[in-house]
């Protein structure tokens, strides 16, 4: 389960943006082919999310039950059969979006917007939408990344009854006619007010958003009839009794991270958790001792700080199972889709590429963390092959951190 995610450090975006508002920019006639250097996709498209390496095509639908912000929204992915002509969802399906991001780096939407079209406008997603899933899922991975720069709920139109009768005479559509979209954007930090309080308020209520999900999913599994807001064409009901729900894990990146830590400790259906450089900041280290789940930290080696390394240390057992290796020259974005989309030089501008190639970062991480889901989710499968790497043993992997930390911290 995730929305469209992504707080980057596009400092080239700001430098783009203040250039052209200077005289410099207009008299050195700067245009959009500049953005081209070192990113020679651009608005060709030619920038992709590479397809995944398992036995499966994916498939994907979107699922809002409840449409206030008190409903559950979340997108879908499942093994599936498809064609090669297959049509792939777009990877930013709602200027919004940029929107979102623009308002989080202070710049103007509409010059921010022109820059995120040009770099990212044409980019798809390497799986379907809405195909007829295939076979059973062996695994649920509800994922909860960092915090969305952008999502939307719906209220209710004044004519709102007369419009569902209406609308119930016509073909669906995504929008229904009867209600309204609205956009929620990032909450910034106000003056004088303490970010800790947010936060930790921010990732207890993602956890809860995972775990309402988690449930919906199980009435799905059952049979149990569900009504999509966004009324896509995908049928639930072929998803019953096609999930194993002994076999359940939390994952996720950055503030996704903290949440797999609050979500375990909340709910016992999540047998083991994966956190990929998770920021520990938000999290109540009240809670540490109630999480009882194994638990693998997958760190980038340019993001870390001891005190994020102490925090993570902090949930150290010698009872259950905690691991954490470092996958040596990748940077906080070498985990989401951001660091496939951009060249070399514009990449590393960015701040989305490290030195390793981010494929060889990406096929590191799956593979040390289906070996661990393997190892505690009692998976059948041949993932234990990469057990290694579980221990950092790879010539592009750090057991345990990069960070060296004083032994009078820990």
């Amino acid at each position: 389960m995730f929305t469209f995610t992504g707080f980057v450090q596009l400092a080239l975006v700001k430098k783009i943006y203040d250039l052209s508002k200077s005289t410099a920019g207009v008299r050195h006639k700067w245009s959009w082919a500049a953005l081209a250097m070192g990113n020679t996709g651009g608005h060709t498209g030619s920038m992709r999310i590479p397809p995944g390496n398992g036995p499966h095509q994916v498939g994907c639908t979107d699922l809002m039950v409840g449409h206030t912000t008190e409903g559950t929204f979340l997108r879908l992915f499942y093994p599936c059969n498809t064609h090669e002509d297959s049509e792939r969802p777009e990877w930013i399906p709602s200027q919004e979006y940029f929107n979102g991001l623009a308002d989080f780096m202070k710049i103007n939407r509409s010059i921010s917007e022109r820059i995120f079209n040009y770099l990212f406008g044409l980019c798809t997603q390497p799986y379907v939408a809405s195909w007829p899933p295939k076979g059973s899922l062996l695994r649920l991975w509800s994922i909860g990344n960092e915090s969305a720069s952008a999502t939307f709920y719906f209220t209710e139109n004044a004519e709102a009854e007369q419009q569902k009768e209406q609308a119930s005479c016509k073909p669906p559509s995504v929008n229904p006619p009867h209600l309204n979209q609205q956009w929620m954007y990032h909450r910034p930090i106000k003056p004088g007010e303490s970010e800790f309080p947010l936060r930790n308020k921010q990732v207890k209520q993602r956890a809860d958003e995972c775990i309402r999900a988690l449930d919906l999913l199980i009435e799905i599994n059952s049979g149990s009839p569900v009504e999509n807001v966004l009324r896509t064409q995908f049928d639930f009901s072929t998803l019953e009794n096609c999930m194993d729900l002994c076999k359940i894990a939390i994952m996720g990146h950055s503030f996704g991270g903290a949440t797999v830590i609050e979500g375990l400790c909340k709910e016992g259906k999540f047998k083991c958790g994966v956190a990929l450089d998770a920021w520990m900041f938000p999290i109540d280290e009240e809670i540490f001792p109630r999480v009882k789940q194994p638990i693998f930290f997958i760190n980038s080696e340019k993001f870390q700080w001891v005190g994020n390394i102490l925090r993570i240390k902090k949930l150290d057992s010698a009872f259950i199972p905690r691991k954490m290796i470092t996958i040596r020259g990748t940077v906080h974005q070498s985990f989401p889709d951001f660091t496939f989309l951009t060249g070399n030089w514009l990449g590393k501008l960015l701040k989305l590429k490290g030195d390793i190639n981010p494929n060889v970062a990406m096929d590191l991480c799956n593979k040390a963390s289906l070996a661990f889901l393997q190892r505690h989710l009692s998976l059948e499968r041949d993932f234990n092959q990469w057990d290694p790497l579980i221990d950092g043993k790879d010539d592009n992997l750090i057991q345990g951190t990069n960070i060296t930390v004083p032994q009078s911290s820990i």
